[in-house]
């Protein structure tokens, strides 16, 4: 089965609007776990913007399934990794002034590659295991190979930006090519990035996937609906898939 990761930074960014104790992420943690999801991503930023270290903190030791922690590879969130261990890291790249992560890691980039390698074995040491947020390129696919990746993310943005059709079709195209060379590779292989609950059955035919990051889609919906009934309807649709 798929397993489903809902990220709650947007839990985070309504109360933090407002410099209020709600909403809660913890308690939206524990929510999304009790609709069946699988894992819990959050995203602390350089800026703080939604997700805090308190939140971080808190949910380290009340999240009952999988709590990843995407951050990026600074020395800074590098000591608070090392001190919290989260079951798993997900680096990623990070701009002050993006709205959201706009793409994946430069891996192909010599000073980008160098600072990688060097997080990827400090969060190694401490035990927890790392995942690159990458485009779906080939040969970066094989560079966070070579740079001891448990893991790929494949960044889905451009897919889900891309046009019903010829466009969409090549994105996707990009995405199965990576995902098959991630499977060669050994990676264990994620998605995420723009997934709502009309594109995410396109990711479902991706070979050897295991992990969907889903956020922004599942957190919206749930201001109509409640989290339990936006993560549930978000769960049927990957176990349609799965009953085919």
């Amino acid at each position: 089965m798929i397993r489903l990761h809902v990220n709650i930074d947007h839990i985070a960014t309504i109360r933090n609007q407002r410099g209020t104790r709600y909403p809660e992420p913890v308690l939206a943690a524990g929510l999304c776990e009790l609709a069946g999801a699988h894992g819990i991503t959050v995203h602390l930023r350089e800026d703080r913007r939604h997700i805090t270290d308190r939140d971080v903190e808190l949910l380290c030791q009340t999240v009952q399934t999988t709590l990843n922690l995407e951050m990026a590879a600074t020395p800074e969130m590098l000591d608070i990794a090392a001190r919290i261990k989260p079951d798993i890291v997900t680096l990623v790249p990070e701009k002050r002034e993006e709205k959201t992560t706009e793409g994946g890691l430069a891996v192909g980039n010599p000073a980008v590659k160098k600072a990688l390698k060097a997080a990827v074995k400090k969060l190694h040491d401490h035990g927890i295991p790392v995942s690159l947020f990458i485009d779906p390129e080939l040969a970066d696919v094989r560079a966070a190979e070579l740079l001891g990746a448990d893991q790929v993310e494949l960044h889905t943005g451009d897919y889900c930006n891309a046009l019903p059709g010829p466009p969409r079709d090549r994105e996707l195209a990009r995405l199965l090519a990576a995902a098959e060379a991630a499977d060669a590779c050994g990676l264990i292989l994620a998605a995420g990035h723009g997934l709502d609950y009309t594109n995410v059955q396109g990711m479902l035919h991706l070979p050897g996937l295991k992990e969907l990051n889903i956020g922004h889609a599942i957190i919206s919906r749930a201001v109509l609906t409640g989290l339990d009934e936006a993560v549930r309807e978000m769960l049927g649709l990957l176990w349609d898939f799965e009953e085919e």
